[in-house]
């Protein structure tokens, strides 16, 4: 039986990881040419930016393992018309 690959949510891993790749590249960057920016008036260093990109990256990675694994334990699969909102159930509960 072959796994069916969820599209989706493999471009959600793929898109934590590049943000996460672009942080450490960006890191490094940072710590060779010495990259310093203004915030504030006070210089910060591009490390520091960096290591919060990577940070936000696995967060982001790992709230997206998370949601996968919420798909594959109801069963239910990504689509877009769970994002849509009935604007008449929002309606009628308001009357209740």
């Amino acid at each position: 039986m072959k796994k069916k690959i969820n599209v989706p949510m493999l471009l959600l891993d793929i898109t934590a990881v590049v943000i996460i790749l672009a942080g450490i590249a960006f890191g490094i960057h940072s710590l060779v040419n010495d990259v310093s920016f203004t915030v504030l008036g006070t210089q910060i260093h591009g490390a520091v930016f960096a290591g919060v990109i990577v940070f936000l990256g696995i967060r982001y990675l790992i709230s997206a393992v998370k949601l996968m694994a919420e798909v594959k334990k109801t069963g239910k699969g990504f689509s877009w018309s769970n994002f849509k909102k009935d604007r008449q159930d929002k309606f009628i509960k308001a009357d209740k």
